[in-house]
């Protein structure tokens, strides 16, 4: 008998037709920077630095995490794409860079065109609300490595920053003001926690409504990260931005201290937001405390902006007029690197 790589679990014809499925979503993140067209080895992107007195480019790279198994278990793929770009390019805006493109990685153990292409749909469609180019990405067929309906997913992103305007937070003094930008839920970071108590301790299902959520469980627990690009861009350009944290993995205990520089703390007020149904369900349900919360979900806070007691009204007037419902969440005290709830 004779052996092929499509006999050993590889479909290269599939895969060619999974890139012309996926093509036309990948084009429409294209823009005049963009040079190759889709199917090259590597994606090229002129760079203008015109605007910049001293260009500095900002990368950054994630992936989605154990989210990936709720979309496996509800068979849903044309959201989690934007998760991806989501963690990439929000990372990236802390330290002002604007997403010029992005790359993405897909390793299945069986390749379904239709099923990439929704993938890849979720990808450019968060690539089109960040301003950002989808100039490449590899899908990878691996039977053995991964089940059949299953995948990994992770991504790439590169912006640009000039370097004078490169946003670190070591000017954060005693004084300043806290703002916060919602999430619109978990976002994707937490996966593991929830998985366990909704699935195996209380053994709920996907298609659960849930009346504090006005929707099933799936959908609420599916929703795609929130990309914070424009509102903050937008602010960058006015105000001087002391520093931006993007609320993932670790929560408020983790990221936070990472914009702080030694002598301050960061003095937040739980009260000043609204924490969204979703964090409340799982509090009550698991028992948990809320440092364990902290610690582990955003609570409703995507983006947490440090600026001046002097700049905070006008800030939050210009993230109001993009669309936000900004809150002033605490201020910036004496201490060392700590956040105070």
């Amino acid at each position: 008998m004779d052996i092929t790589y499509k006999s050993a679990g590889v479909d290269v014809d599939e895969g060619q037709r999974a890139v012309k499925l996926m093509k036309d979503h990948v084009k429409s993140t294209f823009n005049s920077n963009v040079l190759a067209d889709l199917g090259g080895f590597g994606g090229l992107f002129s760079l203008n630095i015109n605007d910049y007195k001293e260009p500095v480019l900002v990368s950054g790279t994630d992936g989605v995490g154990t989210k990936l198994k709720l979309a496996f278990m509800m068979d849903k793929h044309d959201t989690i794409g934007q998760d991806c770009v989501a963690m990439c390019v929000n990372d990236i805006l802390c330290q002002g860079g604007k997403p010029l493109f992005f790359l993405d990685y897909i390793a299945t153990g069986k390749l379904v065109g239709e099923k990439i292409a929704q993938i890849v749909g979720g990808i450019a469609e968060g690539c089109k609300l960040a301003g950002s180019a989808l100039i490449g990405g590899e899908t990878a067929e691996m039977p053995g490595l991964y089940k059949e309906d299953e995948y990994d997913l992770a991504g790439f992103a590169v912006g640009i920053v000039d370097k004078p305007n490169i946003i670190t937070g070591k000017n954060i003094e005693a004084g300043d003001i806290i703002l916060a930008l919602p999430s619109s839920g978990i976002h994707s970071n937490g996966y593991s926690l929830v998985r366990k108590l909704i699935f195996d301790i209380l053994d709920m299902k996907t298609t659960d409504y849930v009346e504090e959520f006005g929707e099933t469980l799936g959908e609420v627990l599916l929703t795609p990260t929130k990309i914070y690009v424009k509102p903050i861009l937008s602010l960058i350009k006015d105000i001087n931005v002391k520093g931006i944290c993007h609320i993932t993995g670790g929560g408020f205990y983790e990221n936070i201290p990472r914009i702080l520089p030694e002598n301050v703390d960061a003095k937040i007020d739980i009260k000043s937001w609204q924490i969204p149904p979703i964090f409340k369900f799982i509090q009550q349900k698991g028992n948990i405390s809320y440092k364990e919360m902290f610690s582990t979900f955003n609570m409703g806070v995507g983006m947490a902006i440090v600026v001046s007691q002097e700049d905070a009204q006008r800030s939050m007037e210009i993230l109001k007029a993009s669309g936000e419902d900004v809150k002033e969440i605490g201020e910036i005290v004496k201490g060392n690197k700590q956040v105070i709830l």
